[in-house]
This record gives C-alpha cells, structure tokens and sequence, in this order.
C-alpha cells in the first residue's frame, strides 16, 4: 500500500495498534548514583515511566569531547539475556566491543534504559519478586492485554520517553541524537525513529522483520512474545511503512542475509517502498543498506565499526 504521502495518519494509526498508551513525555528523573570511567562519567538514573512502572536507565557523559555534543540512544538486545539489559551498552560483548563505550570514545554522549523485564526491571511483572526473565515478560505480555495495551507498545513508550529526556540534557546538541541497537534494539531504534522526528540517524542492527515475509516462514518461535502486536498482520502496515516514515533522516540497516528473524525476501521489500519514500523526499542518498553475506543472526565486529563510523559521518 502506497502511504509515503500520509505519514502523520501512519504514525498514528500505528500508534493506535499498540494499544491504550499514553503519549510519551520530560520524565523527572532521580540520579541513584555517579561514578568516574577513564573516558566518561556515568549516571545511574530512574524515572517513573506514568504507566505504573519504574524506568532505570544510565546516561554516559564523554571527557574528551566539548559539550554539548551529539548523542546516541542506544537500545539493548535480547536473546534471552535478562540480567543483561543497559549493562549491553558497557559490557564488552562477544564481538570484542562494548558498543556505547565505543561510542562514548567516538565523542557521543550514551543513553541506555532497561526494557521491561530486562536487568533491574526482571522482576517488574504481576508476581513481583517470584517471577524473573522469561517469567516475567510473558506475564506482562498476558497483563497488558487485559489492560488494552501491547508489551511492545509499553516498551516503545518507554523508550520515547526516556528520548525525551535525553533531548532535554543541556549536555546534549538535541538537533545531533541517533538511536541503534541490535535484535530487539534493533526493532527499538526504527519505532523510536519512526515515531519521533528528532531522531536524525538511526542505525538497526540485526532485525529488520517484514511481519508477512516472517509470518510466511512459519518461524513463528524465533522472535520472543514481545514482538507480537493483535492485528498487524490484518492492517495495511508491514515493516516497510515504519522504515519510510524516517525519510529524509539518515538510515543505516546492517543484516545478515541469511538472519532466519528477518527473511532475505522481506528486506528487499522494505527496501523497495522505502527507496521510493526516500527518494520522493529528495534523500535517495540518506538511507542505506549493508547485507552481511551468508551472516545469520549476529552481532559482527564489522556492524559496530559501520555504525560508528554512521554516526560520525551523518551526526
């Protein structure tokens, strides 16, 4: 369906899917804690998030750059690591690369909250303290269904919000913000640079699931319970129409073309629709695609050194 004309109706209509959710907002933020890092200086920091939870979150602040200075919302992954969560953006991961100290040492200012059900929010479900990882996330699926609303929309409220924030730091050169991550962070970055357009370059690494291609494949396990909105598959949205709402802002999409989560055949169709968006907004040259030959579902050395070499380039 041809909607590159309509993006306000498309972002809102998208919206609507993910439930009975509040728009995000300046959340007032309380610093839980500040420690000094040899390139940054790092705040541990909480919001209530105006849903009933509590959003944790850490900002990392660079030494060696003049402030204020561009900035990246990094969004961790998921893959079954719960503990994980934020700390993704400061340990170093299987790829030799601790990816928002990497950016930090770039000249970026970091922001990277905790999803629901990740790190200090495991054990932020129904059942509280007798329910973690796994557990938890498919309760708060099952919760927030009776209640009207998405885990998915809850977590991409989340993450606007704590954009907003970021974007209000007198650190921060609000016109120079970027978002990425890998898999779920992935998936988080093109919402959040969908949704909002103070997001001038976003960089999804390892997920860019076309939802009918995916469907199609029968792989239904592959993708985790958050992923799964009522009703997509019944509109006229698919993964392409989020793609094209970031016309004529920056895009960088780093794959593998083999990622069973994000089927070959469904990336070729975003990419098509959203050339001709990118194209119709005068920015062919600002979207871009990189396809990591026989690459599965991974976090190369080469897709953290292509997005920092983005950022720099386009922030």
């Amino acid at each position: 369906m041809d909607l590159i004309s309509k993006p306000a109706e498309t972002r809102r209509k998208l919206w609507q899917m993910l439930g009975d959710i509040p728009p995000p907002f300046s959340p007032q933020v309380s610093l839980i804690a500040k420690s000094d890092h040899r390139t940054y200086t790092l705040e541990h920091f909480s919001y209530p998030n105006g849903l009933g939870d509590t959003v944790y979150g850490y900002l990392l602040l660079p030494k060696a750059v003049d402030l204020p200075a561009p900035a990246a919302l990094y969004h961790h992954e998921h893959g079954g690591k719960y503990a994980l969560g934020k700390d993704a953006a400061l340990k170093i991961r299987e790829n030799g690369y601790a990816p928002g100290v990497a950016l930090i040492e770039a000249g970026f200012v970091v922001m990277a909250i905790d999803a629901y059900g990740f790190c200090e929010r495991e054990h932020q479900g129904p059942a509280g303290e007798r329910e973690s990882g796994a557990a938890t996330e498919l309760s708060l699926f099952k919760q927030f269904l009776w209640q009207g609303r998405t885990l998915w929309g809850m977590m991409v409220h989340d993450d606007l919000t704590a954009l907003a924030y970021l974007r209000g730091r007198e650190e921060v050169d609000a016109g120079r913000i970027g978002a990425a991550g890998m898999s779920l962070g992935g998936s988080r970055s093109t919402w959040v640079a969908a949704m909002d357009e103070s997001v001038k370059a976003v960089a999804p690494i390892s997920q860019m699931t076309r939802w009918r291609d995916f469907a199609e494949s029968g792989h239904y396990r592959g993708h985790s319970i958050y992923y799964y909105v009522p009703g997509m598959l019944a509109s006229p949205y698919d993964m392409e129409h989020l793609v094209a709402l970031t016309a004529p802002r920056h895009q960088l999409i780093l794959t593998g073309d083999r990622d069973p989560l994000s089927p070959i055949s469904g990336i070729h169709k975003v990419m098509d629709y959203a050339r001709e968006a990118y194209r119709r907004a005068g920015a062919a040259d600002k979207l871009e695609l990189v396809l990591y030959e026989g690459v599965a579902h991974a976090y190369l050395p080469a897709m953290v050194e292509a997005m920092i070499d983005f950022f720099r380039r386009t922030l």
